[in-house]
């Protein structure tokens, strides 16, 4: 034996709809945006004003200090600004902003870019 399923009307809603109240949105002061720069760009702005050539670790304890840059989490943040200089190095050449001076130090070479 089967059995047939009738549809149901469902009664309507006694609910009343209130319109709904909009509020002004308040507008946003016209600030210039803070733009973050990136972790080689802010070494160079701290080599740039430095008088001695510096190793990566004397760059990324100083980009924190005067709140250029700050690392997302990382471990190893003077290893990869290591590398990142050394890759603008061997990939620019002369055109570098960057010139290593002994072994692990870096001066600014005065090239913007």
């Amino acid at each position: 034996m089967t059995t047939k399923k009738t549809a149901t009307a469902k009664p309507a809603s006694t609910k009343t709809s209130k319109a709904k109240e909009t509020k002004p949105k308040a507008t946003p002061v016209a600030t210039e945006p803070t733009k973050k720069i990136s972790q080689i760009d802010a070494a160079l702005r701290i080599l740039a004003k430095s008088k001695e050539p510096m190793n990566c670790q004397a760059m990324v304890d100083a980009m924190s200090a005067q709140g250029l840059w700050t690392s997302p989490g990382g471990k190893t943040p003077h290893a990869t600004l290591y590398a990142s200089i050394l890759r603008e190095i061997n990939a620019k050449g002369k055109d570098s902003r960057f010139k290593k001076v002994d072994r692990g130090q870096f001066v600014a070479t005065g090239v913007e870019a």
